[in-house]
């Protein structure tokens, strides 16, 4: 059995790759921040001894004289007030009288147990109540239809 001549596959010819020359790498250079320092004179600066100065011109007050501004008065403390005193300040804080207090707390509690309870009557009431209102809704359904 002759299989003939062999299978010719086909070929690229792929070049020879081009030499590049070596990269030359110069050595990285740093600008070294820098500033001229500002002088300022101080507060209290007066020429020499000896050197005459020439006089300054009072200039004329070109912004409008403000009122002046009285002073925030609280108005007194009445002696029934008790006040604390913050330890290591100069705060002190007033604290109303002990009625007030209870006062205060009682209803604060009573509104809370209030809510609380009204609250969970309503899921009660709203869980016992869904099975009548769907019966109520069905008999009417039937009865509309019919």
């Amino acid at each position: 059995m002759d299989l003939g001549e062999p299978m010719v596959f086909p070929s690229i010819v792929i070049p020879e790759p081009i030499q590049l020359p070596a990269p030359i790498i110069e050595i990285p250079q740093a600008e070294v921040p820098s500033y001229t320092p500002l002088v300022a004179p101080p507060s209290d600066l007066r020429p020499p001894p000896g050197v005459d100065t020439p006089k300054k011109q009072k200039k004329a007050a070109t912004e409008p004289v403000k009122p002046p501004v009285a002073p925030i008065t609280l108005p007194p403390i009445p002696p029934e007030v008790v006040q604390v005193q913050i330890p290591n300040t100069d705060i002190s804080i007033p604290v109303p009288e002990t009625s007030i207090l209870v006062t205060a707390a009682t209803t604060a509690t009573v509104s809370v147990a209030a809510t609380l309870t009204a609250t969970a009557l309503f899921k009660r009431l709203v869980s016992l109540m869904r099975p009548v209102i769907k019966k109520i809704l069905t008999t009417n359904q039937s009865h509309a239809e019919n």
